[in-house]
Parts: C-alpha cells; sequence; structure tokens
C-alpha cells in the first residue's frame, strides 16, 4: 500500500524584464511543481533547476524520468532517501518541501515569520544591463526604501559599474545603505585583485564568486589578498559530500558562503554547510535561486528557522515579483522587508 501519491506539472514561468547576468541572460524560467497527497492533505513543493549551473541540470525528459523515479520511491516508503538525492539538489529542495507542506500546512516550520508576525530583511537586487537602465533600477531599490543593494556586475565595461558605485556613495554613505556586488565569477583571475582594490574604495560589504568556481587555489590566494571580504555561491555548487564541503571551505577560507537550496543540497545540504561553515568562523545567508512564489516561500520559511525569529543580515529573498505569471501567494514586500500574511 502507498503512503501517499504525487503528481508533476511542468510550467513555464515569464521574466517581466530580461534578468541578465555575465551567464548570459534569462528570458523563462522552468520549473516543476511536486504535489503529495495522503487523501485528505496535500502539499506542493518545487524543483527549479538552472541551465548551465545546477549540478542536476539536464534535459527535460531525463529530468522528469528521475523525478518521477523520486517520487515513486517516497511515496512508497514516506522516506526521503538524502543519500541518492545529494546529487539532485532541486529535486531534494521539492520534495523536502512538499514532504513539509502535507505535514505541516502552511507554516513550514514554527517561526514568527511563518505566522506573519515579523518580516526578514532583504536586499534589493540590481540586474545587469546597460548603464542607464542599472542606474534606474538602482535609483527605484534606493526610493522604496531598501537600505541593502546587490548589484550584479561583469557584463558591461567594468568603469562604467565602478562609476554606478561611486555614484551610491556619493548619495549615501555605508551606514545607510550596505552595498554588495554579484560578478557570478565574471573576473579573470589575472585582473581579480586589481579590480576588488578599486572597489573597495566605496566600502563595500562583499564581492560574490570574483572568478569562476572550480579554481580553488586561485580563490583561497584572492581570500587571502582582497581588501574586500569574498563571498562564495557558485564554487559550492555539485560539493555534495560533507567533508569535502569542510575541504573546500578550510583551502578558500571565505569570509562568507550563500546557499541556495536548489542548488546547495536542498535544505538538508545547507544546515550542513552553514554547519560546517560556523565551525570554521564563516558567516552565511540564504538567497532564492529564482523560484516561483512557492519556492521563495518555502526558502524564506527555511531562513527563519536557520537564523531565528530576529535576522539582522539581509537575505536575498527579494525575487518574487520578476514574474508575469507567478504563483500567487501571500508574500509582500514592505519597505526592505519580506513579509508573509498572517493566516487564521
Amino acid at each position: 500500500m502507498s503512503f501517499c501519491s504525487y503528481y508533476l506539472e511542468k510550467r513555464v514561468l515569464h521574466f517581466k524584464q530580461p534578468a541578465g547576468t555575465s551567464r548570459g541572460v534569462y528570458l523563462t524560467r522552468k520549473i516543476w511543481l511536486i504535489e503529495l497527497t495522503d487523501g485528505e492533505r496535500q502539499g506542493v513543493g518545487e524543483c527549479a533547476p538552472l541551465p548551465d549551473l545546477s549540478c542536476d541540470a539536464m534535459s527535460d525528459e531525463q529530468y522528469a524520468s528521475i523525478l518521477n523515479k523520486v517520487c515513486e520511491d517516497f511515496c512508497k516508503t514516506g522516506e526521503i532517501d538524502y543519500d541518492f538525492l545529494r546529487d539532485y539538489p532541486s529535486m531534494l529542495f521539492g520534495l523536502e518541501t512538499a514532504w513539509l507542506n502535507l505535514q505541516k500546512g502552511e507554516k513550514l516550520f514554527d517561526t514568527a515569520f511563518a505566522r506573519g508576525e515579523v518580516g526578514i530583511p532583504i536586499n534589493g537586487l540590481v540586474w545587469m544591463g546597460n548603464y542607464e537602465e542599472m542606474l534606474a533600477r538602482l535609483e527605484e531599490k534606493l526610493e522604496k526604501g531598501f537600505r541593502c543593494v546587490k548589484l550584479k556586475i561583469g557584463a558591461i565595461d567594468f568603469d562604467k559599474e565602478l562609476d554606478l558605485v561611486k555614484r551610491i556613495r556619493e548619495r549615501f554613505s555605508f551606514h545607510e545603505v550596505e552595498l554588495r556586488v554579484d560578478a557570478n565569477g565574471g573576473f579573470k583571475y589575472e585582473e581579480a585583485l586589481y579590480k576588488l582594490e578599486l572597489l573597495s574604495q566605496y566600502a563595500i560589504h562583499s564581492i560574490e564568486q570574483p572568478i569562476k568556481q572550480g579554481q580553488w587555489s586561485y580563490m583561497a590566494e584572492l581570500c587571502r589578498e582582497s581588501p574586500l571580504p569574498i563571498a562564495l555561491d557558485e564554487e559550492l555548487i555539485g560539493v555534495n559530500d560533507p567533508e569535502t564541503k569542510r575541504h573546500l571551505l578550510n583551502i578558500i577560507k571565505p569570509r562568507y558562503i550563500i546557499l541556495k537550496p536548489s542548488l546547495h543540497g536542498g535544505m538538508m545540504g545547507c544546515r550542513e554547510w552553514i554547519s560546517i561553515a560556523k565551525d570554521m568562523g564563516i558567516g552565511s545567508w540564504i538567497t532564492s535561486a529564482l523560484e516561483s512564489n512557492i519556492g521563495l516561500n518555502a526558502i524564506a520559511q527555511f531562513a527563519s528557522s536557520v537564523y531565528g525569529d530576529h535576522i539582522t543580515m539581509p537575505q536575498g529573498l527579494g525575487t518574487g515579483q520578476l514574474f508575469t505569471d507567478n504563483i500567487p501567494m501571500g508574500l509582500t514586500i514592505q519597505g526592505d522587508k519580506l513579509f508573509l500574511d498572517k493566516k487564521g
């Protein structure tokens, strides 16, 4: 007798504006929804691999085949096969979410955020574009009250990106606006330190992934020499074994790691990363990876369970308004905080 039954639905979401990174521009976003039911209750989770980035990115046919098998096995046993799913983080995250939703209902975790009592501070995200586009997006975020802004850099002329940073600092001190930059691996190693030194003039909180992942010795050298704190993101993708996680952090020694459950091992894998990093004095925060509101809701509730009811470090959870056809959910941004509407 089956423990539960499942249904998979593939959807394509459409961006309101092209989402540019140094790896390319996203116009659409493909996701799979897992719907579990035990006959009385239902639970929904989102699987959202990113092409050319996720360690479990593959053809639609392959992905659907493996995901079907994963769901079949779960519905027979009621147990998540974490050992197998370590290498399929987007599937693991979707199944974890659906299972929590089935058991717990809308409040996946018993936190003040999940109860609608407090908001989570988030950064305002400025996507890559030409200079005028990025400047306009930056102005919009500041006008909306964001006190932490993250700039995607590495696509246009670096001098123009530096000028954007300079403009922010001419208007707002680092006490007023925290500034983060994300290079998405866009710098060449030979020029990275020089660019980091130029950026460091403007009191920047941190830079994400200045060079491409997989260059541990180069990244370790940059972390030692950089006047800017370095945060790892893409570097962590595909590193799914706990001992390898510890080995990587011990060699590179970043100041921060940035965790996306869809990319970095689901909720289980992110908890491992955070625990190992904490042992080494390395900070962390959690971000979404262009999921729909179903995934974003789960990630935000997960962050509140990891960091507690009084999060002070801005998280990367401001992606819920990117799509023209997002899935409705009670997530709202008020000022620079993300809230979940109170239910009942």
